[in-house]
């Protein structure tokens, strides 16, 4: 029987400086999706990946990527694995073409030139082929890095904050393209703490502080968690929003511009504070469906930091 799962993996702990930045972490991840770790900076997410995908041997733990395991057939997967990092780290004084063609001949890839070729029109970037890659803005550059982790066909592609610093478009195009490979069978695992890159992934790992407080289906995040959200719109909102936050049936309020965002898990006494408000007839409480953003505001409330305390 094939196996559904490109990566599981139990129990994978990594201890730096006597503190568990990644702490007793399991995962499932289905062949050909796109799942994201979302989480706060400096929470585990790309040391997580990287014991996955067996780029880092965790100090405990174990388990398989791609059917290989991760502590002795690393070298394995490392050859079926594409790797953009966050900062852009190919070389700057070297043309994009030249870049590919070394990137190429890393990867021992046969028929070379061929392939730089395929990579330059797959990615757009035949026009610029020879423009030095330092001159290239964040856009291109992140063109040329992804089609970079690609030149040797990868099964499994990694994605550490993948558009930082780029325009609303080159971002669109930028996942346009991620979706194709998912569609063609390529896995991909991301990197962020942007919702707007959270929302692109079909699954969802939250990590805070090295610890994975829920995973599951993008659009499923919320009802795991039972959470309930009020869309609040009026006069005053500030004024609002400093009473609400004082509230002891209020689990939490977001601020969206001129709306607020009233969540908690006890939807009763959410419809009841809503009623009383509405009855006013001075703010208007309408119940939407929660979201991600409000799932993860919710989760990150309350959670310690595992650094929390620690000696300089």
């Amino acid at each position: 029987m094939t196996q559904p799962f490109a990566i599981s993996v139990t129990g994978l702990t990594k201890v730096f400086g006597g503190r568990r930045v990644v702490d007793s972490f399991d995962m499932e991840v289905p062949k050909g999706a796109i799942y994201g770790f979302l989480g706060p900076n400096g929470s585990g997410k790309t040391t997580t990946i990287r014991m996955m995908c067996g780029l880092l041997t965790p100090d405990e733990g174990a388990g398989t990527c791609l059917g290989f395991d991760i502590l002795s057939q690393q070298g394995s997967i490392k050859e079926n694995v594409g790797y953009m990092t966050q900062r852009f780290s190919l070389y700057e004084d070297l043309t994009i073409r030249e870049n590919l063609d070394f990137m190429a001949r890393m990867y021992r890839i046969k028929n070379r030139k061929k392939c730089v070729q395929d990579a330059l029109s797959d990615l757009g970037l035949a026009d610029r082929a020879n423009q030095l890659a330092g001159t290239l803005s964040g856009g291109w550059k992140q063109r040329l890095a992804l089609a970079a982790c690609l030149i040797h066909k990868p099964t499994l592609l990694l994605l550490d904050e993948p558009t930082a610093g780029v325009d609303p478009k080159a971002r669109r195009d930028f996942w346009d393209e991620i979706r194709s490979l998912s569609a063609a069978g390529v896995t991909v695992l991301v990197s962020t703490h942007y919702m707007d890159e959270a929302v692109q992934c079909d699954f969802i790992a939250y990590i805070a502080y090295g610890k994975k407080l829920i995973a599951g289906p993008a659009h499923d995040i919320p009802r795991m968690i039972g959470l309930y959200t009020w869309r609040v719109t009026g006069p005053e909102i500030s004024d609002l929003e400093s009473l609400l936050r004082q509230d002891a049936d209020v689990g939490q309020v977001a601020r969206f511009g001129a709306v607020l965002h009233v969540s908690g898990t006890d939807e009763a006494k959410l419809k009841a504070l809503a009623a009383r408000y509405n009855a006013a007839n001075v703010y208007s409480w309408v119940q939407k469906e929660a979201e991600l953003e409000e799932a993860f505001i919710y989760l990150m409330t309350g959670v310690d930091d595992n650094f929390s305390g620690a000696k300089p």
